[in-house]
Parts: C-alpha cells; sequence; structure tokens
C-alpha cells in the first residue's frame, strides 16, 4: 500500500514528506524543487494492544511511544503538478505515471493562498486555493481521459468484431490505473450507457465515466496546508462547504516538522498528532525558538487539536482506504524466539479474513493454515473469518 503526495509546486508537499517521514528531501519554494518522486516510510497511529494485556511491546519496524504504536506506510512524493500536465506541461506526464502507483491521494493545497497556480509565492489571502482542487480534479481526469480514448476507435472495432464483453474489454484496457470489470459495469449502470452501442458513447459521457474511475481508484483527501498562516482559516472554512465530497483537514508540515525535530534532539517530548508538547530543556532554546514552540501552541494545537499531519496520514489509511491493523501473536505467548514482544503489526486491506492474514505472514502459514484464534477472546476462527481493526490473531497450522 503506498500514500502518495500530490499537488502543485511549492505548496508545501516536500516539507510535510519531510515531517510526515524525517526523510532528507529538498525543500525550497520554486516549482519543481522535488524532480523524481522521493520515497520514505511514514506511519499511521493507533491504541498499542500490548496495554491490554500489561505489557510493552517491542516493534520490530515503527516503534511504540507510551502504548502508541506507530506503524510503517510507504510514502511517495511527486514533483509538484500545474496546468494541462496530462499534456506533458511541467513535466506533466511523467509525474501523473509517479502517481500511477499510489493506493490512495493526499492533496496537499495551500490554503493560506500565497502561492498562484504556478508555484510563485503571491501576497498572502490573494490566491483562491479552490482554483486549485479544481484543477488537480481536472488533470487526473483528464489523464483517465487520455488512457480509455487512447486507440478508441480501434478498441470499439475490435469489441464489435470479436463480440467480446464491453466491461471486460474496458478493464483490461485501464487495467494499469486498476479499472476491475466490476467497476465499469457500475459506471454503465451509473451513466446509463448502452453496452451494446459502444460506439455511441458521447465524449461528454465518457468524461463522466473517467472522472468516476478515478474517484473509485484513486481515493483523496484534501490537506489545508499553512493554516497557521493569519487568515487561512477563512479560507479553510469556505473550502469545507464548498467540496462537501472531500475529506478537508487543516494542517501545518512547517509546524509539525518544527515539532519532530525538536524532539528527535531531546529538546521536548512529543508524539506526533498529540495535541500538546513538554519543554524538556528550555536552557537551549533561545527567546525566537521559544516565541516559535508557543505560537505552535496557541495557534495550531490548541485551536486545531494537533498540527494535522498524523491525523492526514490516518484518515487515508483507516478512512479512505478502510485498512485494518493486525497483530501476530499467541494466546499463550506474545514473545517472538528474539524475546521481542509483539513485534509485528500488519496494515491490511479491508474485509480481509484469518486466511488472508496467515498468506500476508507466510505463504507457508497460508498455505498450511488450519484455523486461528483470537488472542484476546481466545475463540477459534475459520479461515473466511473477517478481521476486525487492533485484533491480535494467532495462526495454527498443519505440520
Amino acid at each position: 500500500m503506498l500514500v502518495g503526495l500530490v499537488g502543485k509546486p511549492s505548496a508545501g508537499k516536500s516539507t510535510f514528506f519531510k515531517a510526515a517521514t524525517l526523510a532528507n528531501v529538498d525543500i525550497a519554494n520554486y516549482p519543481f524543487t522535488t524532480i523524481k518522486p522521493n520515497h520514505a516510510v511514514g506511519y499511521v497511529r493507533m491504541d498499542c494492544v500490548d496495554k491490554e494485556f500489561n505489557k510493552q511491546c517491542n516493534p520490530r519496524a515503527g516503534y511504540c511511544l507510551k502504548h502508541q504504536r506507530f506503524v510503517c506506510v510507504d510514502m511517495l512524493d511527486v514533483a509538484g503538478l500545474v496546468p494541462e500536465a496530462y499534456l506533458g506541461k511541467g513535466k506533466g506526464n511523467q509525474f501523473l505515471n509517479d502517481l500511477n502507483q499510489a493506493d490512495v491521494l493526499i492533496h496537499i493545497v495551500d490554503v493560506s493562498g500565497s502561492v498562484n497556480a504556478y508555484g510563485e509565492p503571491v501576497d498572502v489571502l490573494s490566491y483562491d486555493p479552490a482554483h486549485d482542487i479544481r484543477f488537480l480534479d481536472i488533470e487526473l481526469d483528464m489523464w483517465y481521459l487520455q488512457i480509455i480514448k487512447n486507440g478508441w476507435e480501434k478498441f470499439i472495432r475490435q469489441v464489435q468484431q470479436e463480440k467480446t464483453k464491453v466491461s471486460r474489454s474496458i478493464a483490461k484496457q485501464l487495467s494499469a490505473v486498476r479499472v476491475t470489470e466490476a467497476l465499469v459495469d457500475d459506471a454503465i449502470k451509473k451513466f446509463h450507457l448502452d453496452p451494446e452501442k459502444i460506439s455511441n458513447w458521447t465524449e461528454e459521457q465518457l468524461k463522466h465515466v473517467a472522472s468516476y474511475f478515478r474517484q473509485q481508484t484513486k481515493p483523496m483527501l484534501i490537506a489545508a496546508n499553512k493554516i497557521d498562516i493569519p487568515g487561512a482559516d477563512k479560507n479553510y472554512e469556505r473550502l469545507l462547504k464548498e467540496f462537501p465530497q472531500y475529506k478537508i483537514i487543516p494542517c501545518s508540515g512547517d509546524a509539525e516538522l518544527a515539532l519532530r525535530e525538536a524532539a528527535k534532539h531531546g529538546v521536548i517530548d512529543y508524539i506526533p498528532g498529540d495535541k500538546s508538547f513538554t519543554i524538556l530543556t528550555p536552557e537551549k532554546l533561545n527567546d525566537k525558538q521559544k516565541t516559535a514552540l508557543s505560537f505552535i501552541q496557541t495557534n495550531l494545537l490548541d485551536k486545531f487539536g494537533s498540527t494535522g499531519v498524523q491525523k492526514i496520514m490516518n484518515a487515508a489509511v483507516f478512512d479512505l482506504l478502510g485498512y485494518v491493523a493486525v497483530f501476530p501473536g499467541g494466546v499463550n505467548n506474545l514473545v517472538d524466539s528474539q524475546g521481542r514482544c509483539l513485534p509485528d503489526c500488519f496494515l491490511l486491506p479491508p474485509k480481509s479474513t484469518a486466511l488472508d492474514f496467515a498468506f500476508r505472514i507466510h505463504t507457508d502459514i497460508g498455505n498450511k493454515f488450519v484455523r486461528a484464534v483470537n488472542v484476546k477472546t481466545k475463540m477459534s476462527l475459520g479461515k473466511e473469518h473477517v478481521l476486525n481493526h487492533r485484533d491480535v490473531v494467532e495462526i495454527m497450522t498443519s505440520r
């Protein structure tokens, strides 16, 4: 599973990316700072199950702070898009193809209106961030439309000659963007298309179909970045009303990065996603740094409950994708051979079964699956049992 960051140049994508991952990336306020996509590991946060067993976990990957488990998530920061990227402008096609790897998109929007459509600095609040949301919708929809229309006339003739099922043929053509036959069938019903007369489908109908495919295969939320700039909150409130179809979360990548760096150097005690922090070594801070930390607490944490970065990561994975976190464990033992308690946690797609989980752990375990046990309830689970978020499961196998 891959979380993709997308947006125009200088909206704060690279800062958000670094704040979420603490990866070393170029951060500068000019277009195309990120020329090649940056890959790194971010995290989702959840209440760890270790507390329910009166234990302290020892993660093999990720980390746990005060019984808050941070589970690894692959992240991709793609270079900023500009209008008509689908036509190749501003490295557009390359960047859109890079984004195709992502399962879910986080659209970083400069809600302060201090950067224009091309990533150039302008006066604060002088640019309407609603334009950015509309422009990206159009870019992605037109990208999907181009894929559909690539060789469309030839495709129509082939379907008619071979008398193949239209939805199956379209799904095959769009398999690269994860369009399934079932999804095509849904679109045909939704837009009242005649599968027997595909040659009569209009350009406008194809646009609607392309947009529907994009929304279903690339779910997206809006990160209303730079919310700590005075006046940005008014833009945020307006965007909530103007785009009810999107989950829009206020955030400040700059503030989160500052807090994580301060915590990394032992200056403050801070858990990503918390609504407060504690200064540990005030003697190491100058007046400017103290003022900055006070500003973050008052204008972000007190006002919005967090910097928003961790909330956005969780929303992308748990809300939009519907993933669940499942722990391998034993009814009689939660410790592995190396003495680590609850060392692993797997993120699984919605409706994953006990058998799916077994295969996720290891192919051999899946092949030898006999039954599973819910470690919390001690109940036996069949292979078709659908797992829930924060389940702890032991897999029983044949020899």
